[in-house]
């Protein structure tokens, strides 16, 4: 938890750093400077609501084991592929929206679609 505070502080010192420099960058600079930004806030979400955890636990619970994320991602799939699970799974549909929806609270939650369902 530490760990997370120290690299929490230092993210956000860097945005305000880039935040302070973006107006005297023009052009292809500002342009990078504003990508950096957006990637740092990206970092945040993503540390704050941890969504790989979230993912890793529905998924054990659709797959019925503990795994690491990649292993039950690739179980999954194959699953899917070979028809063992399909979206008459219970839980399954579910789980993949939460995934999704937990994904585009880091990635994006300005999106459009994301706001409308309510998240």
């Amino acid at each position: 938890m530490a760990e997370q505070i120290e690299a929490t502080t230092l993210i956000e010192a860097v945005q305000l750093f880039l935040a302070e420099l973006e107006p005297e960058l023009k052009g292809r600079r500002a342009f990078h400077a504003k990508v950096a930004g957006n990637a740092l806030a990206i970092v945040l979400r993503e540390l704050a609501q941890q969504p790989q955890a979230r993912e890793q636990a529905l998924l054990a619970g659709i797959m019925g084991q503990e795994a690491p994320l990649d292993r039950l991602r690739a179980d999954l799939c194959d699953d899917l592929r070979s028809g063992t699970k399909n979206a008459s799974t219970p839980g399954l549909v579910d789980a993949l929206l939460a995934v999704a929806l937990a994904k585009c609270a880091v990635d994006n939650p300005r999106y459009s679609t994301f706001k409308r369902l309510g998240v």
